[in-house]
């Protein structure tokens, strides 16, 4: 099981680092899935592997320049405070629910929506519609707080969700996204990790899946950061919108299999 948990988040850093999706949006609906862990100790570790992915890809990004500091600090500065208000909004709803099985049908449910959202703007709506830049110091706290809150809350790191906003908000390329929404979820998983130590809700988990976890995120955002160096932007594109359509799928299972 440890070697298949490794092979997982390998994986999903590797892609979450070459689109910009963090790769907790693979990790946890398809962890969820198999049933190993409670939802609390999955979206925590999940949390965990992408912040190490996410540090190691902007570190080895910063000079390709594509992190548009101003905007991306703005957006990162909200998502910090998002990230604090999703974590306890997380905790309010388990606490509410009174049980793992419900608070896993609302995540999976919740991300199946957004997921599906970006997946008809991405493809269809995007080239579309026009694009704006939103120069607005609060405006643009404002939307990485948003940002923030559905990432800590649904334990995906920001996955489909940033580069969606820095597509249509600011008008970023593929490659220009990618790096940005990077840089605002290692702000955000900072945030919600050091709200888990200091309110001390971290849920119990076995640690020799953070022994394996965690590398594998190093180790896919340093992959992932090779291979985002190679690749067009049009492959990047389609490599985005098949992974959408197999995250709302298993979303679509999760929440049925929580439900009954």
């Amino acid at each position: 099981m440890g070697i298949l948990i490794f092979i997982i988040c390998l994986a999903a850093s590797v892609i979450g680092g070459i689109c910009g999706i963090g790769g907790g949006v693979i990790i946890k609906p398809v962890l969820d899935a198999m049933n190993i862990m409670s939802v609390s100790a999955i979206s925590f570790l999940s949390g965990l592997t992408v912040l190490s992915m996410s540090v190691i890809s902007v570190f080895r990004q910063r000079k390709a320049h594509l992190v548009e500091l101003r905007t991306g600090s703005l957006l990162a500065a909200g998502a910090v405070v998002g990230g604090i208000v999703g974590n306890a909004l997380f905790q309010a709803v388990k606490a509410a629910a009174g049980q793992d099985d419900l608070v896993g049908m609302v995540q999976a449910i919740v991300l199946a929506l957004v997921t599906l959202m970006t997946l008809i703007y991405s493809v269809f709506l995007r080239q579309r519609i026009p694009s704006y830049q939103v120069k607005n110091p609060v405006a643009c706290a404002a939307i990485g707080g948003i940002m923030g809150i559905l990432s800590s809350f649904l334990g995906i790191g920001g996955g489909p969700i940033n580069l969606a906003v820095l597509y249509f908000a600011f008008s970023m390329d593929t490659k220009k996204a990618a790096a940005n929404s990077l840089y605002i979820i290692m702000f955000s998983q900072i945030a919600s990790f050091l709200t888990s130590c200091v309110k001390g809700t971290i849920p119990e988990f076995p640690w020799a899946y953070l022994l394996l976890m965690v590398p594998a995120g190093v180790l896919g955002g340093i992959l992932g950061s090779k291979v985002n160096k190679k690749i067009s932007a049009a492959t990047t594109d389609k490599l985005f919108a098949g992974l959408l359509c197999l995250i709302i799928a298993i979303c679509i299972y999760n929440a049925c299999r929580f439900a009954g």
